[in-house]
C-alpha cells in the first residue's frame, strides 16, 4: 500500500508548529526513512498515518483513501506498529503479547498463538521463549517480540518509531540486519524514523532528511545523498563536511561496489542490485 501525506500541517494549542505544510508520496513495498533531530517532526508526521495525531490541516491517504474517514480503532488494527522500548505488556506472555491484536480482531485464540509461534521464529527467535514474559527477556529479544507483534495481522504497512534507539550497539546492527532479511521476504510499506544517519542510510530505499517543522531538506536514495548533498545543512547533518561522509561508491563487479570513505579507508563490499545501495 502507498501512503501519500498531502500539504499537512500540525499545529498544537500552545502555539508550537512540529509540521508545516508537508507532502511526501511513499511507494508500496519500500522502505522510507524519516531522519532528523529532535523537534523535527518525524515521529508526528508517522503518528498521522495510522491516526494517533491528527493533522490540523491536509490530509493522509493510504492507496489514495483519506485515513480520516478510516474508524481509528479499525485502522490501527491493520497497521503494524513497532516502538522504541518495545511496548509489550508485563503481564501477559511474549505468546499473549504477540497473539493480542488478532485476538481483538476476532481471530480464534488458539490460531492466533498459532501464528505468535511461527512469527517467533520469523523474527529470530525460539518458540522456547513464548512463555516467558517481557522482563525475563534480554531488551534485544524484547524488541524482536515487537516486530513480531506488529506483524501479527499480516499488515501491509509496518511503521517503526526509533524500535532499535534503546538497545546496545551490538543488538541493533543484528536487528537492523533482521528487518533487511525481514524486508526482502515480506516486502511491507515501511515507514521508519531515526536520528541516526548511519541507520537511515542501511536501512532506506529512499532517505527524507528532516529540518524543524519537518520541512524536507533533502530526499533520494542513500547514494544521491551521499554523492550530493543538496545543500550546507545536509552536508552538515550527514558529516560530508568534516570528510566523515565523503563517500565514493565505485563498481567492482556486477551487483557489487566498493565503499570508500573521505580518509581513503575502503569500508567494504557492499551489494547493489541494479545499482541500488545495501
Amino acid at each position: 500500500m502507498s501512503i501519500e501525506f498531502r500539504a499537512v500541517s500540525r499545529r498544537f494549542a500552545d502555539g508550537t508548529v512540529a509540521v508545516e505544510d508537508f507532502s511526501l508520496v511513499i511507494p508500496a513495498h519500500t522502505t522510507t526513512v524519516l531522519v532528523g533531530s529532535s523537534g523535527s517532526g518525524k515521529t508526528t508526521l508517522l503518528r498521522m498515518i495510522n491516526r494517533m495525531v491528527l493533522p490540523t490541516s491536509g490530509s493522509v491517504l493510504i492507496d489514495g483513501e483519506d485515513v480520516a474517514r478510516t474508524e481509528p480503532v479499525a485502522l490501527r488494527r491493520r497497521i503494524g506498529y513497532v516502538m522504541q522500548n518495545s511496548g509489550l505488556l508485563p503481564h501477559r506472555t511474549v505468546l499473549d503479547n504477540v497473539a493480542t491484536v488478532p485476538v481483538l480482531t476476532g481471530v480464534p485464540k488458539k490460531l492466533a498463538h498459532q501464528r505468535a509461534l511461527e512469527l517467533l521464529e520469523t523474527v529470530g527467535l525460539e518458540r522456547e521463549l513464548a512463555g516467558r514474559y517481557p522482563a525475563e527477556l534480554s531488551g534485544g529479544q524484547q524488541q524482536r517480540v515487537g516486530v513480531a507483534r506488529g506483524l501479527a495481522v499480516d499488515p501491509n504497512i509496518l511503521l517503526m518509531d526509533e524500535p532499535f534507539g534503546a538497545v546496545d550497539p551490538i543488538v541493533r546492527a543484528e536487528l537492523q540486519q533482521e528487518l533487511l532479511r525481514l524486508q526482502r521476504e515480506l516486502g511491507k510499506t515501511v515507514v521508519f524514523v531515526t536520528h541516526d544517519i548511519d541507520e537511515a542510510f542501511l536501512l532506506a530505499d529512499e532517505v527524507v532528511i528532516m529540518e524543524q517543522g519537518a520541512r524536507i531538506a533533502q530526499k533520494g536514495h542513500p547514494k544521491e545523498i551521499l554523492a550530493n548533498p543538496a545543500n550546507e545543512f545536509v552536508a552538515n547533518f550527514i558529516g560530508a563536511d568534516r570528510g566523515k561522509r565523503r563517500l565514493t561508491l565505485d563498481r567492482v563487479e556486477g551487483d557489487e561496489a566498493l565503499l570508500v570513505d573521505g580518509t581513503g579507508y575502503a569500508a567494504g563490499v557492499v551489494h547493489a542490485p541494479g545499482g541500488r545501495l545495501r
